[in-house]
């Protein structure tokens, strides 16, 4: 018989445009396939839309909070739709910067110092000249994907609440987490059903690989596999499996490093986070790892929505 999925996009987060196409591509994918299809641009009212049209699976390509924090899972495992991508739990704690990399550290997975604040107590100390940590140092949301409000304080950056640049996407949260700036590689990888494909090096043409860079074509160039030492590929695969199953997730993930391996560095993969919904757009990094195994995006989509389940 054939299955009935319901494709999650959208919604309400920073993150909706994204999601809008990692969703359309998704229905593309698994139409070819041989699936029905019904593609819902996700409200607060989803629970009732639901239930009345009662799909098989739910293929949830939602990014961002609400989305891919847990909250939508507690729902699809009340309504008892199988689902893909992990569970409440595992959802709940890879969006919180703070918790994920507590755990990440406990079980000896590197990561950058940090500590956290809120947005008053960083412009207040600012404006007495006190920075929380050594600049450079990194300012992001501490519940936020898709390097959404992340911001580089260079030596010479003032903070202003009035800068209509890089600071207003992080006004809305309550908690940042102040971070160590890492020099070096942005590497990612990913991992499908425990195992890790692949590790890409990300080199952004211009600045850090930001929201724009992730999303924008021609902004990021993607080496697959990365050109690093051999046995630094088997260390990057077996940290993103660590990270993978120590947050308890499933189906699919992606974990991003970085990794200072110059002259002069100190040659250690320290993970900046772990994504439970990675993007599925023709620039996505997950299915382009995939694709490098000689795996189709059509083929790995339809294992995820055959992976689904209610219980995550």
């Amino acid at each position: 018989m054939t299955k009935y999925v319901a494709i999650l996009k959208g919604g309400w987060s920073m993150e909706r445009e994204v999601s809008l196409l990692s969703g359309s591509a998704v229905a593309s994918a698994l139409q070819k396939t041989g699936y029905k299809v019904v593609e819902i641009d996700v409200t607060p009212d989803i629970a009732a839309v639901l239930k009345e049209l009662k799909p098989d699976v739910v293929f949830n390509a939602l990014h961002g909070r609400w989305g891919e924090d847990g909250c939508l899972q507690g729902i699809l495992e009340t309504l008892q739709i199988p689902y893909t991508h992990s569970g409440v739990k595992a959802s709940a704690l890879a969006m919180d910067k703070v918790l994920s990399k507590k755990i990440f550290s406990l079980v000896g997975i590197p990561c950058a110092e940090d500590k956290t604040m809120t947005v008053d107590e960083l412009f207040n100390a600012d404006a007495f000249g006190i920075d929380p940590m050594p600049r450079p140092f990194v300012v992001k949301p501490y519940n936020e994907g898709s390097s959404v409000g992340v911001v580089i304080v260079h030596e010479e950056m003032i903070f202003s609440r009035n800068d209509t640049g890089p600071w207003q996407d992080m006004l809305g949260s309550d908690i940042l987490m102040i971070e160590r700036y890492l020099k070096g590689r942005e590497l990612t990888v990913a991992v499908v059903d425990g195992k890790a494909l692949s590790v890409t090096e990300l080199r952004p043409k211009d600045g850090f690989y930001d929201y724009e860079a992730k999303y924008s074509e021609g902004m990021t160039d993607h080496i697959i596999p990365a050109e690093i030492d051999s046995d630094m590929i088997l260390i990057l695969k077996s940290l993103a499996e660590q990270a993978h199953h120590a947050l308890g997730c499933k189906g699919v993930t992606r974990s991003d490093f970085r990794l200072d391996d110059s002259e002069g560095g100190d040659n250690i993969p320290y993970i900046l986070e772990i994504n439970t919904q990675p993007g599925m757009t023709a620039l996505s990094l997950v299915p382009e790892q995939a694709q490098s195994l000689g795996q189709s995006f059509e083929e790995l989509v339809s294992w995820m929505t055959e992976d689904a389940s209610c219980h995550r």
